[in-house]
């Protein structure tokens, strides 16, 4: 005959079945978050593969929440303290309980409110931001930031500093061999060493940054609150085609459309972080004298004694 199942079994099955269903939605969320940082970083799955020796397969799972990650470790613990994962990760034993509230009530806003609470805490608690001689043009490859920076510098007679050649002149290498040699966390600390260095050699230049320099936060706010900063915007298209004009044909090696796609995605996961900028050129459609025009316009605050924009320097 078979076993009778008593309640307690039922009970035990249902409890069963509901932290499945929890450590599949953690799953889900891990996988987003994986994703998200590797957009940010403009990082394709094939180079994350290369670079930290995960498959592509693995990493296709992971990032669709199919991974087989042990979470039963963390969520027991969880579970048992009445607490999230999140806050079993994050939790510090000095950390002001207004500091726990303030993190919940920012979770609860949209991105934008969000934005704008993060833009009344820097102006209120960041300090008074001293007038600079410095812009820095932020954005995706191909939104025109060399050709634009070159030209505001020579505009306004300042230095105009590539900030990703001051990083393979510090290294001594080009950036394939950097990354080889030191992954990404050792860009990002030559990043924000070269940052420190252009901030403290020249008080009036144009910085022209990496795309993804919006994803490490200690650079980033080191940009913000140093430069006048510009995010150069442009459409996907646009990007992609500027990037082919220029013989880099990497971007659709392989398939176009996931090529088109991962940009997409790379530009969604920057765009809060571009926002912050204090001012926006749209470049889409437009020549390069009417977009110096307008650049220059919206940094002749930052120099002294500007000159009239001359078409001639093109």
């Amino acid at each position: 005959m078979p076993k009778r199942r008593s309640g307690a079994d039922s009970e035990a099955d249902g409890h069963d079945a509901a932290t499945q269903a929890k450590l599949a939605e953690l799953a889900h969320r891990l996988g987003e978050s994986v994703r998200r940082l590797r957009a940010r970083r403009g990082m394709s799955r094939k180079v994350l593969s290369q670079l930290s020796g995960v498959s592509e397969r693995y990493l296709a799972q992971l990032e669709t929440g199919q991974a087989n990650v042990s979470f039963n470790v963390l969520w027991s613990l969880a579970q048992t303290m009445d607490t999230s994962v999140t806050s079993l990760l994050e939790e510090r034993p000095d950390e002001n309980p207004d500091l726990t509230l303030a993190k919940r009530l920012l979770e609860s806003l949209s991105p934008e409110e969000q934005s704008a609470a993060y833009q009344l805490l820097r102006l209120r608690y960041g300090g008074q931001r001293a007038p600079s001689g410095r812009v820095a043009l932020i954005g995706l490859r191909g939104a025109g930031k060399t050709t634009l920076g070159r030209l505001l510098a020579r505009h306004y007679h300042v230095p105009f500093i590539r900030l990703t050649t001051l990083v393979e002149q510090t290294a001594g290498m080009d950036m394939p061999e950097i990354f080889i040699a030191m992954g990404q966390k050792g860009y990002r600390r030559l990043e924000l060493n070269a940052l420190q260095t252009a901030i403290a050699q020249h008080p009036r230049a144009v910085i022209e940054t990496g795309g993804s320099i919006v994803s490490e936060p200690e650079t980033f706010d080191l940009l913000l609150s140093s430069c006048f900063t510009v995010w150069l915007r442009a459409s996907p298209q646009e990007h992609m085609q500027r990037v082919m004009e220029q013989g880099d044909t990497r971007p659709i090696e392989g398939h176009m459309q996931r090529a088109m796609d991962d940009l997409k995605a790379i530009l969604d996961s920057r765009s809060t972080f571009y926002r912050r900028a204090d001012a926006v050129l749209d470049t889409s459609g437009r020549g390069i004298e009417e977009c110096m025009e307008e650049l220059a316009a919206l940094c002749a605050g930052c120099f002294a004694q500007p000159l009239p924009v001359a078409a001639s320097g093109r």
